[in-house]
């Protein structure tokens, strides 16, 4: 593999990711260190460190800095680019990936590491949340309601056991205990309610599941996908529509193309993005103030 990359290459990276995501990781580094890129090892301590990281690194004018982790870690890290021209690329170590899975990334080691150093790259415009306490940026979904309330409740020790499945036991643990309220929002100018809904940039959720065949991710705007039916059975349902890639298509959702989604006294309800736990609804949902470049293969 021949590379023109000449610049340092900050990798960001979460040390508790997991013995067997570590040796991922190092599998990639081998491949780049070989063949002559200048990496940066930065390792994260704690929520946001990876956004700060990020930030600090696009201030000292590196070109690329590549997020070593899941949705939730690229999400930090696209917040930290924000603004600036660096370029964000991806070593997919998380539990679903559903970005990589979106745009199309490498996961194969060498096929990774050949896609950082050549550096083409695809646009992504990512979406923010805005709440009482600022704006936070989410790379492929926002959800509210009985999927973001499953994410809060989520052992840690559960996912890196289980990993995907782990959401699917933990969602029939919470179905007895989750009490379904409406969610009242104002998509544009219409206002409407339902009992769960998913604010999407990308097609896919939960991995490579088709959701939302509208959305673009490169594009301004959002595919809102909203679940009218209530309940345990209807979570059942959709849960069981999901890995046969219907749920987008499943009795009861609806489809709608929006710019911004304001959330009415919804205090009460979970908000998850990109599979991590984001607090309560937020107040409104908007384009970030920009596109990002995605290095992809």
């Amino acid at each position: 593999m021949e590379t023109g990359f000449d610049s340092l290459m900050v990798i960001v990276f979460n040390p508790v990711a997991g013995r067997r995501r570590a040796h991922l990781l190092w599998r990639v580094l081998d491949v780049l260190v070989a063949n002559g890129v200048r990496l940066d090892l930065a390792e994260t301590h704690r929520a946001g460190h990876a956004e700060a990281l990020a930030r600090e690194a696009a201030r000292r004018g590196e070109a690329m800095v590549v997020a070593a982790g899941g949705d939730g870690t690229i999400a930090e890290v696209a917040n930290g680019l924000m603004g600036s021209t660096a370029r964000l690329g991806v070593i997919p170590l998380g539990t679903a990936n559903v970005l990589a899975h979106e745009l199309g990334l490498p996961f194969a080691p060498r096929s990774v590491a050949a896609a950082l150093a050549f550096g083409r790259t695809c646009t992504l415009w990512p979406g923010q949340a805005n709440g009482p306490d600022g704006a936070r940026l989410f790379v492929q979904m926002l959800g509210v309601g009985f999927d973001a309330h499953v994410v809060h409740n989520l052992p840690f020790p559960l996912k890196k056991v289980f990993g995907k499945g782990a959401y699917v036991m933990q969602s029939m643990r919470e179905l007895a205990r989750y009490k379904f309220p409406l969610i009242r929002m104002r998509i544009d100018n219409t206002e409407t309610e339902a009992a769960s809904v998913i604010i999407s940039k990308g097609q896919l959720y939960g991995g490579s599941f088709l959701l939302a065949a509208d959305a673009v991710p490169g594009a301004p705007g959002f595919s809102v996908v909203l679940f009218d039916r209530s309940g345990p059975g209807a979570a059942m349902m959709y849960g069981a529509a999901l890995p046969l890639n219907l749920l987008g298509r499943a009795p009861g959702v609806r489809h709608i193309r929006a710019q911004r989604i304001d959330f009415l006294q919804n205090e009460t309800v979970p908000a998850q993005t990109d599979g991590d736990s984001a607090g309560r609804a937020p107040l409104w949902v908007s384009d970030a103030p920009g596109p990002i470049q995605v290095v992809m293969g």
